[in-house]
């Protein structure tokens, strides 16, 4: 084989073990964990402090690992359906090996898990939990109506809960804010199930558009919507979130603006823009979090540098 064609076979096995780990959600959840680590869970400590803090990046690394080999086992339950769901990016990531993506899954964890030990017993016995309760989603709980699409969202919003840990601060507005973004996640799993319909009716998957059809789902999911509102509410009014508020205000707006959207969806295509649509919240949520206490954070900043 000639150098030409090895680079290209290599880079090809990177792109796909980087789609296949989800890189993208992944640098996602790690900036929201530093921002969240910054201005909301401990915002008595100096920029400084927390930047500097050695066991805070080891926690991020260790959930990047952990959830890295969380998004490897996944793939191997569910790579039948996603031939059949999305036949060009399974193709892809089918490029490695699976004894390839096996070591790597045991890789990973063992990082995380080892990470999570130089922080703290705790948070490596919580790493070893999380890593568990993964893998018992792939293989068994993804399938069970309703509890596979609330277990989905639990498990998306788990890593921040090592930070309580660390920081030792459980505040009120976290939990609303943890509420908001559960409601959210859980939505954008009802909606995934929807793109997903073919894929999962093939592979006998129990997912509420499987179960009770695309009707119920709509309607599940406009529940879901109508709950939003509640932590979004309670944020805007009872909380100082400063200039965030707008970002819960125009996110709720958008909110409901998708329902006539969903309910007149039909196409794999039009529940894709939905989902693209409530990314873009989930990204703007983190990068929200910037506008909690902007004065204070850009002196904050000053003084760090």
């Amino acid at each position: 084989m000639s150098t030409k064609a090895s680079v290209k076979t290599l880079v090809i096995k990177a792109l796909s073990l980087f789609s296949t780990v989800r890189l993208y959600n992944i640098s996602i959840i790690a900036i929201a964990q530093l921002l969240a680590a910054v201005f909301i869970i401990a915002p008595e400590l100096s920029v400084k402090e927390i930047v500097l803090d050695y066991k805070l990046w080891l926690i991020i690394l260790a959930s990047a690992a952990a959830i890295a080999g969380g998004y490897i086992i996944n793939n191997f339950y569910d790579r039948e359906k996603d031939l059949i769901n999305r036949p060009q990016k399974t193709m892809l990531e089918n490029q490695v090996s699976r004894s390839t993506l096996w070591t790597v899954y045991f890789t990973v964890n063992a990082i995380a898990f080892i990470l999570g030990l130089i922080v703290s017993w705790r948070a490596g016995l919580f790493f070893a939990a999380y890593i568990f309760a993964m893998w018992l989603y792939s293989h068994k709980i993804k399938r069970v109506l309703f509890v596979g699409n609330l277990t989905a969202a639990l498990l998306a919003i788990t890593p921040f809960f090592v930070l309580f840990m660390y920081y030792r601060n459980l505040y009120l507005v976290v939990f609303v804010h943890g509420s908001f973004l559960f409601l959210i996640l859980a939505m954008r799993e009802l909606i995934k199930d929807l793109e997903n319909l073919r894929g999962d009716l093939a592979q006998n998957y129990h997912t509420i558009p499987v179960v009770l059809g695309e009707k119920a789902s709509k309607r599940f999911y406009t529940l879901l919507t109508l709950l939003t509102i509640i932590p979004i509410t309670a944020l805007i009014l009872y909380f100082n979130i400063g200039y965030m508020r707008y970002y819960f205000a125009l996110i709720g707006g958008a909110l409901l603006v998708c329902l006539p959207l969903l309910w007149s969806s039909r196409r794999k295509r039009e529940y894709l823009l939905i989902h693209f649509i409530l990314k873009i919240v989930i990204v703007g949520g983190v990068l929200s979090i910037l506008l909690i206490d902007l004065p204070a954070i850009i002196e904050r900043l000053q003084n760090f540098f």
